[in-house]
């Protein structure tokens, strides 16, 4: 006799407390990769001009992506996009980079935010009054529109790496141990945006 799967959590909207027009949402893309930089966007959304089909960028199309990419750009009230380096990676660990390049995301920002949503469950140590939203990315507009500038932008880079790094499959796979990747690995030996304390390129550099 089969069972029928169990129905998927679907989590509330988050209702802020906050609700004033300074309301900033931070996400970073690129903690599982083991190349490039983590990339961190913050955006402030204009309630006179909204964006609308914002969601978490991970289950938008390419090409739906690109479009919403330029369209939050235009109507913001403020945006920025920052990063924490492979370097800083390899020093911080993943974790503490990535709340490194949304501090400096926010930081960045032309208009300073009165309130912050951080995606997920840790935020930065900084002076903004902030909360955290579990899967924030599909539950908060401003924050699905930092996840979207985020990993269009980190995905561009990682395709600008690939002319760079020929052999890897950068442009396809953006950096994350798929199969393929592991294999350029073990064959073409580490580059220069791979990060060396991650344990599949901390082997391959052991047996050089």
């Amino acid at each position: 006799m089969s069972r029928s799967a169990s129905p998927k959590t679907v989590l509330p909207p988050y209702v802020c407390s906050y609700t004033g027009a300074l309301l900033a949402g931070v996400d970073e893309v690129g903690r599982g990769p083991l190349a490039g930089d983590v990339v961190a966007a913050a955006v402030i959304l204009d309630p006179d001009n909204p964006v609308e089909g914002l969601a978490d960028s991970k289950k938008l199309s390419e090409k739906r992506r690109d479009a919403l990419f330029d369209e939050i750009r235009e109507k913001a009230s403020s945006f920025a996009v920052a990063r924490a380096s492979v370097e800083e990676i390899d020093q911080l660990n993943i974790l503490h980079a990535s709340l490194l390049a949304m501090k400096r995301a926010v930081e960045q920002l032309s208009v300073q935010p009165e309130f912050v949503l951080v995606d997920g469950n840790r935020k930065p140590q900084w002076r903004y009054a902030c909360d955290t939203v579990v899967k924030g990315d599909d539950r908060v507009p401003c924050i699905a529109a930092a996840s979207i500038l985020a990993k269009v932008t980190r995905d561009r880079e990682m395709v600008q790496l690939d002319r760079i790094y020929p052999g890897y499959g950068l442009a396809g796979h953006k950096g994350y141990p798929t199969k393929a990747h592991m294999e350029a690995l073990a064959r073409l030996g580490a580059t220069p945006v791979h990060r060396k304390s991650f344990a599949p390129v901390k082997r391959q550099l052991e047996l050089i």
